[in-house]
C-alpha cells in the first residue's frame, strides 16, 4: 500500500492551499492514505484541526499525522486532528517521547478517553512497555536536547537536531556565540528559496548554506551544490517563489560544473555484487556512490556476523538469542551476562573503553563541558603518546583537495598549530591542528573515511623542546 506524506512548513501565505491542491492528485497515484508531517512543531493545534479535515474532503482519502518539535503543542495538535477526523497518530512511549519531542502515547491515550475519543489503547500497557524501554537504555539515556537548543528550535519553527547540529560546528569554528545570527539567516535563506519545508534532508541544506553565509560575512559568494540543486529543481518545487538573486547566483556558481553521468544500474550491479543486497540498497550506491559504500559494508559485516554463528552450529532461534544477549550488553550499563542452557555456556562481556584526553581539537573550541568534568588541556597516554580525537562527527581528510600531498605523514615533525588533517561535516571543511611540537607515529583513519566523536585520528609523541633525532 501507498501512503502518501506530505511536509507541513509554517512561514509563507497560503501553505494550508497547497497541501490540499497535493493532497487532490493523491488519489490517482494510488494513494490509500496521507500521512501529515510536522517536523517543526509549527503546525498550530486549530491549524491541526483545519488543515485535518481540508485533506479528507479533497482527497477522499483517510488522513494521520505525525508531529514532533520542541514547541511543546505536538499533543494538542494530535488531539485537534484526531477530533477533525485523523484516523492514525505517531506516537511513542514515554522515554522516547520526553527525549526527542514526540507524542507521548500514554498522554495520547489518557486524553483521547477523556475527549470520548477511546482508541481502545491499554494506557497501563503503554506505561508497563515505559518500563521496559527504560531499563534497556540503561542508567545513561540518550541525553536529551539542551534548554538553550530546545527554546531557540521552538522560537524559530527549527527541527531540534538542526539546531543541534549548527550549534556544535559554530562551537567547533569558535563562533558558538552566533547561533541566533545563523538562525534567523536560514529562515532567510529558506524564504529566498521559496519556503520548502525543513524536513531532513532540506533543512540540513539550508543550515549548511546559513553557516556559509555567517561564517563568511558574505551572501552566496559560495553557494553548496546541494542548494544549487534545490534551487534548479532536482528537490521537487518549492511552495513559493524563489527569489531571481537566488537563482541567478546558482547559474553563474554553476558555470563550469560538469552534470553527472546517468547511472548504468546493470553495470553498477555487477560491481557491487556482494555489497548491495536489494534494489534499496543498488540505489543508495547509484545516489550516494562511495559515501554509501561504509554503510553498506558495516550492513554486510552485521549479516557476517550472523552467518558466522550459524557455521558453528547454533541454530536459528538460539544465534538470535544471542544477538539479543549483545545488544542488551552494549545498550545497558550491565558488564556481563553469562547463560546456561541446554548445555550451551554464553558469556558476554563489556570491555571497559579508557578515558583519554583529547589533545587536539579543530581550529576553535569544541562543546563545552563542565569544569568538574573536563579533562586537562594536555595529558601524554600510558605510553607517553598524545591522542589527537574527532571533536565530532565528519569525514575524514588528510589532504586539503584531492590528488595534493597529505597534511603530515608518519614520521613528521609538527608544530602547534599545524593542520593534521580536515574533518568535513554538513559541507564544512573543520581543520583539526596540533596542540604541541611533537612526531606524528600513527595515523589510525585513511582518507575519505567516516569518523566519529571521539575517534582516535592520530598518536603524536611530544618533542618536549629537544632537537629532533636526539
Amino acid at each position: 500500500e501507498f501512503d502518501a506524506g506530505l511536509v507541513y512548513g509554517s512561514g509563507h501565505t497560503g501553505e494550508t492551499e497547497d497541501l490540499v491542491e497535493q493532497a487532490k492528485k493523491l488519489p490517482e497515484l494510488g494513494a490509500v492514505r496521507i500521512l501529515l508531517h510536522d517536523p517543526s512543531s509549527s503546525l498550530e493545534p486549530h491549524r491541526a484541526h483545519e488543515l485535518v479535515g481540508a485533506l479528507r474532503e479533497a482527497s477522499g482519502l483517510p488522513v494521520g499525522l505525525y508531529c514532533q518539535g520542541a514547541a511543546g503543542n505536538a499533543l494538542a495538535s494530535a488531539l485537534e486532528a484526531v477530533r477533525a477526523g485523523a484516523d492514525l497518530v505517531s506516537c511513542a512511549v514515554y522515554p522516547i517521547a520526553l527525549t526527542l519531542h514526540r507524542v507521548s502515547g500514554e498522554a495520547l491515550a489518557t486524553s483521547l478517553a477523556g475527549l470520548g475519543q477511546d482508541a481502545g489503547v491499554d494506557a497501563d500497557a503503554l506505561w508497563r512497555a515505559s518500563e521496559l524501554v527504560d531499563e534497556h537504555l540503561g542508567d545513561e539515556p540518550v541525553t536529551p536536547v539542551a534548554p538553550r537548543i530546545a527554546v531557540r528550535a521552538a522560537e524559530h519553527r527549527v527541527p531540534p537536531g538542526l539546531v543541534a547540529a549548527l550549534d556544535i560546528h559554530l562551537r567547533a569554528q569558535a563562533a558558538g556565540d552566533r547561533l541566533d545570527e545563523v538562525l534567523e539567516e536560514l529562515l532567510r535563506v529558506r524564504e529566498e528559496v521559496g519556503w520548502p519545508p525543513l524536513a531532513a534532508p532540506i533543512g540540513q541544506i539550508l543550515g549548511s548554506q546559513a553557516l556559509l553565509n555567517v561564517l563568511s560575512a558574505t551572501r552566496y559568494q559560495t553557494m553548496i551544490d546541494e542548494l544549487r540543486g534545490l534551487v534548479s529543481g532536482n528537490y521537487g518545487s518549492p511552495p513559493g517563489t524563489i527569489d531571481p538573486a537566488v537563482r541567478r547566483a546558482a547559474e553563474l556558481l554553476s558555470d563550469g560544473v560538469p552534470e553527472a553521468e546517468p547511472v548504468d544500474l546493470e553495470r553498477l550491479s555487477d560491481e557491487a555484487e556482494g555489497l548491495a543486497a536489494s534494489d534499496e540498497e543498488l540505489l543508495l550506491l547509484a545516489l550516494f556512490g562511495e559515501e554509501a559504500r561504509p554503510l553498506l559494508e558495516a550492513i554486510r559485516g552485521r549479516h557476517a556476523g550472523a552467518d558466522s554463528l550459524a557455521a558453528s552450529g547454533v541454530d536459528q532461534a538460539r544465534a538470535e538469542r544471542i544477538r539479543e544477549v549483545v545488544r542488551i550488553v552494549q545498550e545497558s550499563g550491565v558488564g556481563e551476562i553469562t547463560i546456561d542452557e541446554g548445555g550451551m555456556r554464553v558469556s558476554v562481556r563489556r570491555t571497559p573503553d579508557p578515558i583519554e584526553p583529547v589533545l587536539a581539537s579543530a581550529a576553535g573550541e569544541g562543546p563545552v563541558v563542565e569544569a568538574e568534568e573536563a579533562l586537562p588541556a594536555e595529558q601524554p597516554s600510558g605510553d607517553g603518546l598524545i591522542r589527537v580525537e574527532a571533536p565530532m562527527v565528519g569525514t575524514f581528510y588528510r589532504a586539503p583537495q584531492p590528488g595534493a600531498p597529505p597534511f603530515v605523514e608518519e614520521g613528521d615533525a609538527v608544530g602547534p598549530g599545524q593542520t593534521l588533517c580536515i574533518l568535513e561535516a554538513m559541507k564544512l571543511m573543520n581543520e583539526v591542528k596540533a596542540d604541541a611540537e611533537a612526531v606524528v607515529r600513527a595515523i589510525h583513519v585513511g582518507n575519505a573515511e567516516p569518523v566519529e566523536f571521539g575517534q582516535l585520528l592520530f598518536e603524536l609523541e611530544p618533542i618536549n623542546g629537544r632537537p629532533l633525532g636526539l
